[in-house]
């Protein structure tokens, strides 16, 4: 059983206060420094349930101590929370670039860091648990379909299941993304409700895009994934409130490009299908019919169907949602700003499906404003 935390760290007052924070919940073990850490992991690899690492140490660093956590994929299994002072946009991104789950700055507040270990042990014991799951019933499926194929009743309950696993995994990884990101709760529901009505009316005018009630189902669901990437964006870029330097924008567009790495390394726990479509929804959200987006430049029918209608629909909850650097703008502009392309260029054939659409949109908006309003009441 997983029940133990490693802190690391070369200072004895921050362990005291680390240990003192934590010792309710967790054993306790301690390291002064990167050598000795890895001596720990070597001997309590599986009952250690998170580590916490200073960077700065004695004999060896941290950084070196990551870089052994990454070469033996430890840092996928068991969370790493980096706690330093050496807190510049350039260590953050080594350190998320070197599998971290979250890095808190110096000087700490413990209930801070309290919360932020129990979220990261929650996280990972439900995406390990499920991973394992998901194998063993893979697997299993996989020796059932050769050995009953006359069975097709069965096998369609078993691909059902498979299916619903692999919602699941979606819903998991959209969580992360909003325990990183500074939006509401709904936001992700509210993209997949709009991606939803867009896709419908794309199916009902369009029909050489080739969707069907079954694709527009997975397109939905992915969807929840277009930001994924944006649990590698530091905190001091994803929430800062005024306006991104060039070079601190130039950071936050690659959440398109890592979200794209962080599919890829869960390739085999889902069916192809859905891998597909939220990888082309992850990469190319950001693309605009006229190659002025951004990771590839893609223009026109270049960029997939799935990754246009959301693109739309990620937009315009943009614009109608309060976000830390802006206010929300009315249902009206936002309708106008897409239609003009103040916020990009997108395909004219959308465009007269998201114009067809409009009272659906601002429908869906109305309803998620209450939910939004209802939430901070309860909370």
């Amino acid at each position: 059983m997983r029940d133990t935390v490693l802190i690391v760290d070369d200072v004895e007052i921050n362990r005291m206060i680390l240990s003192g924070v934590l010792e309710e919940e967790y054993r306790i073990l301690e390291a002064d420094n990167g050598y000795a850490a890895i001596q720990q992991l070597n001997e309590h690899h599986g009952e250690i349930a998170v580590i916490l690492l200073d960077l700065i140490m004695p004999e060896v660093d941290g950084f070196v101590v990551l870089k052994v956590l990454q070469e033996k994929e430890i840092s996928s299994r068991i969370p790493v929370l980096v706690i330093s002072g050496e807190n510049t946009v350039d260590v953050e991104t080594q350190c998320f670039g070197l599998g971290v789950a979250d890095f808190v700055g110096k000087p700490f507040e413990p209930g801070k860091v309290r919360n932020r270990v129990n979220n990261a042990v929650e996280l990972f014991s439900y995406k390990n648990e499920l991973e394992m799951k998901v194998k063993k019933q893979t697997e299993t499926l996989n020796r059932q379909y050769l050995m009953l194929k006359e069975q097709s009743a069965k096998l369609k309950a078993q691909a059902d299941e498979l299916k619903e696993n692999n919602s699941n995994i979606i819903g998991i990884l959209g969580t992360v993304v909003e325990y990183r990101n500074t939006e509401s709760g709904n936001h992700i529901n509210r993209v997949k409700g709009f991606t939803r009505i867009l896709a419908e009316a794309v199916m009902r005018r369009y029909a050489e895009y080739g969707l069907t009630k079954e694709r527009i189902d997975v397109i939905v669901s992915a969807s929840a994934l277009h930001d994924i990437g944006k649990v590698a964006i530091p905190d001091n870029i994803l929430m800062k409130p005024g306006k991104l330097t060039d070079r601190e924008y130039e950071f936050m567009k690659s959440h398109t490009t890592k979200g794209c790495d962080i599919l890829n390394n869960i390739r085999g726990a889902w069916d192809e299908e859905y891998g597909r479509v939220s990888y082309e929804i992850c990469r190319y959200h950001h693309e605009r019919y006229d190659g002025g987006g951004y990771p590839d430049r893609l223009s026109g029918e270049e960029i997939p169907i799935s990754a246009q209608i959301v693109s739309i629909a990620d937009v315009y909850d943009a614009l109608v949602s309060e976000r830390v650097y802006k206010s929300a703008f009315s249902r009206e502009d936002a309708f106008f700003m897409i239609l003009r392309g103040e916020c990009g260029v997108f395909s004219p054939k959308l465009l007269e499906c998201f114009k067809e659409s409009r009272q659906q949109f601002e429908m869906l908006a109305d309803e998620y404003r209450e939910k939004d309003v209802e939430q901070w009441q309860v909370i």
